[in-house]
């Protein structure tokens, strides 16, 4: 028995010595370079590919199968002269006897200068989608054939399919690989370039440390970025289940898209993907971009049908100006320059494919707090929906600023209305009336975004603890709009101001040419100082009291003064428990009095000031300009009535007024202002011109309506001499009856 043991050694050893002398004779006396040719043919034969071998060719055999290819490449069979991919050097080795239980043991791959060209053509094929596949049949048999082949090979490959491939590779270097992707029909080109890969051993079941970087770039918007990629990757074939632990992705970019600005980014998380369950997740999800820097998770289900995500997201304080400014998109110029640089918010997501929701959303703009709900339920319809409510917001701020040409027609109109204000004098009225003010109040900026108005799908409901907007300070504001197919209904925007209320409807239509804009408006007892301010400039406004308005309103156009030029519509107002401020009318009215009592006054102006009890009115607007046909006001003692027009494209005003002297109610009244029966129920005419601003500064005693009114009483009081002539005349002679007759003979 020990020599048959002995003797079976020894047979043993002489079999793995011919085994190894005849690996050793293949692998140095044959040389595969000496059958390319054949390899060649092999490959179109078998493989329906064109394998192009202009470098040499080495190899191993036992107890690594070993390959190494130089300066190769492949070709589809349509297109044997262009190869859609080639490489310097392949190189790698297997071990034999692990291939028999169908395990893949491999030491270190590398791939040295791969270059992958894919294209598609104008008609939309791609050249990849003809790999391994043979030419067309020339006849009825080839055809036959080619057809059989398939079929009688698909038992062996359903049979190799029932036990996986078992993978076991040392690592993987990939080296200055290029892959070009360029599409005809639409002119896009992709590509990456300088593509390093290396990894870690490669066992299933296992961690696999991963490092990549590129040099990625694109054609149409064009632009370019530089990556690097590293982490942990695990996979399990058999679950379906894909792992990234610790994933980092960082890089920088620039292009169009960045406006030229460099931008650089990072992305750090969990990524877990599970075929088998059709869910993703991305878990400690860490994001930056410049200065933005993002917290959260993502999670996607359904990943077999339309995907569905969900999530939480944080992004701390950041300057929104600044970083817009950084990515080649910077903001507009607005009234505060500091506006947008403070931003944070927090929120949990909701999408789908076509759509993303910002729900449970909590966000911090400056000095401002919202809560709320932002969605885009339509990518491709721009469908916007928010449901937000504030605290305070100040809209002033986030206002475009005004264009150099806009201010310069500001200053101008400002000069002219301080002339204006130099030579009115609030006292006795005596300067020569102001002139009718020229300039023109309004900007020629634009003001509507209509080709973003024109694509907007929009549900606005928001809601303000405070809002200030135009300067007016707006309590418990309540938005609420909608805009679809280039019409934008205003349904209601109402809050408290002043004390007082107010609420505004309307519409902006943008789908003709020239926008068409359409308010109504319901003011209720809000001071009106507060509407008729100088902007830039602090002065006491010339009217106060409690404004009462409703207006119906249309114009047409996309700046303030092509609005105002083209204002047409109604409106009615009442001022109530008013004040002319500095504007001393009793003083005025006692100069009148005492000019045709032909007196002079003793007494100082009591006040500055002439109170009210009530202003109204009605206004029919044409073309900007407000007629005013019905003024009244009562004051205690006085009767005021009026008629003119408020031309709002230069906030001018030209009004005729008629003061009706009711009878001086003052305890002590100036002996020349004594009102005496004579005067009771006479109309003292004044001319109001001027700048709007000035209000009753700008009125003045209408000479020639004064010389009528003196007239008048004159004639008056001639009747009174005649009628005490004929009484003392006739006396009792006479009946009543026709002393009446002859008084009104005389009266003719």
């Amino acid at each position: 028995m020990k020599a048959f043991g002995k003797i079976l050694g020894l047979g043993l050893l002489g079999l793995l010595l011919i085994i190894v002398a005849l690996g050793f004779a293949l692998t140095h006396l044959f040389d595969p370079n000496d059958y390319k040719d054949e390899i060649r043919q092999l490959a179109r034969d078998k493989a329906h590919v064109e394998l192009t071998l202009n470098g040499d060719i080495g190899w191993s055999l036992f107890p690594w199968l070993g390959l190494e290819l130089h300066e190769a490449s492949i070709a589809t069979l349509n297109k044997p002269k262009e190869p859609f991919a080639d490489l310097q050097m392949l190189g790698l080795s297997v071990r034999v006897l692990p291939l028999l239980r169908r395990e893949v043991q491999m030491s270190d791959v590398r791939v040295e200068g791969l270059n992958l060209t894919l294209a598609r053509d104008e008609q939309g094929h791609g050249n990849w989608e003809d790999i391994g596949k043979p030419l067309p049949a020339q006849n009825g048999a080839s055809t036959d054939a080619s057809a059989q082949a398939p079929a009688e090979q698909t038992p062996a490959t359903t049979n190799s399919n029932d036990r996986a491939i078992k993978l076991d590779i040392d690592s993987l270097t990939v080296n200055n690989a290029r892959v070009q992707y360029t599409d005809a029909k639409t002119g896009h080109s992709y590509s990456a370039e300088s593509i390093q890969l290396s990894t870690g051993p490669i066992h299933e079941g296992a961690n696999i440390a991963l490092k990549a970087s590129a040099f990625i770039s694109a054609s149409q918007p064009s632009i370019k970025a530089r990556t690097e990629l590293a982490g942990e990757l695990r996979f399990d074939r058999k679950l379906k289940r894909y792992n990234f632990e610790d994933m980092r992705l960082s890089g920088e970019t620039s292009g169009e898209p960045t406006g030229g600005k460099t931008v650089t980014f990072a992305a750090q998380g969990q990524l877990l993907v599970d075929l088998a369950a059709n869910v993703a997740s991305w878990n400690g999800l860490k994001v930056s971009a410049n200065q933005l820097r993002a917290l959260g998770e993502l999670n996607l289900r359904d990943l077999d049908k339309a995907p569905q995500l969900s999530g939480g997201l944080s992004i701390a304080q950041f300057n929104l100006r600044a970083f817009l400014e950084s990515i080649g998109h910077p903001l507009p110029a607005t009234n505060d320059p500091a506006a947008f640089a403070k931003l944070e918010l927090v929120t949990r997501l909701l999408g789908t494919p076509s759509s993303l929701a910002l729900e449970d959303l909590a966000v911090k703009l400056d000095d401002s707090t919202f809560s709320g709900r932002v969605a885009v339920e339509d990518f491709a319809k721009q469908a916007l929906r928010l449901q937000l409510k504030g605290d305070t917001f100040d809209a002033d701020r986030y206002l475009p600023a005004k264009s150099e040409e806009a201010k310069g027609a500001t200053a101008a109109r400002q000069a002219e209305v301080k002339q204006q204000e130099a030579s009115a004098v609030a006292g006795a009225g005596t300067t020569p009336l102001p002139n009718a003010p020229t300039q023109v109040a309004w900007s020629d900026d634009k003001l509507l975004p209509v080709d973003r108005l024109r694509a907007l799908d929009l549900q606005a409901d928001l809601a303000f603890g405070s809002l200030t907007l135009d300067k007016l300070p707006i309590e418990s504001a309540q938005l609420k709009a909608v805009g679809q197919g280039g019409l934008l209904t205003l349904q209601t925007l109402r809050g408290e101001l002043y004390n007082g209320t107010f609420e505004a409807k309307g519409t902006v239509d943008v789908r003709p040419a020239v926008p068409q804009l359409g308010v109504n408006t319901n003011i209720q007892r809000v001071p009106v100082e507060h509407f008729i301010k100088t902007e830039g400039k602090e002065q006491t406004p010339p009217v106060k009291g409690l404004l009462t308005l409703t207006s119906d309103l249309t114009a047409t156009g996309n700046s303030q003064k092509a609005l105002v030029d083209t204002l047409n519509g109604s409106a009615n107002f009442a001022i109530n428990d008013g004040v002319l401020v500095n504007a001393n009318l009793e003083q005025q009215l006692c100069q009148a009095i005492a000019t045709l009592n032909r007196k002079t006054l003793s007494s100082e102006p009591r006040g500055k000031d002439t109170p009210f009890q009530e202003l109204r009115g009605s206004l029919v607007v044409r073309n900007g300009v407000a007629s005013n046909p019905d003024l009244k006001a009562r004051i205690p003692g006085l009767t005021v009535n009026g008629h003119g027009d408020l031309d709002l494209r230069v906030l001018g005003m030209d009004y005729n007024i008629g003061i009706v002297v009711e009878g001086d109610q003052r305890a002590m009244p100036d002996p020349a202002c004594q009102v005496n029966e004579r005067y009771v129920g006479v109309e003292v005419p004044l001319r109001c011109r001027g700048p709007l601003e000035l209000g009753a500064k700008a009125c003045r005693l209408d000479q020639n309506g004064l010389g009528k009114v003196a007239a008048k009483l004159a004639g008056n009081r001639l009747k009174d001499k005649i009628d005490e002539k004929l009484d003392e005349k006739l006396g009792d002679k006479v009946s009543p009856e026709l002393k009446d007759a002859l008084k009104g003979l005389f009266n003719r």
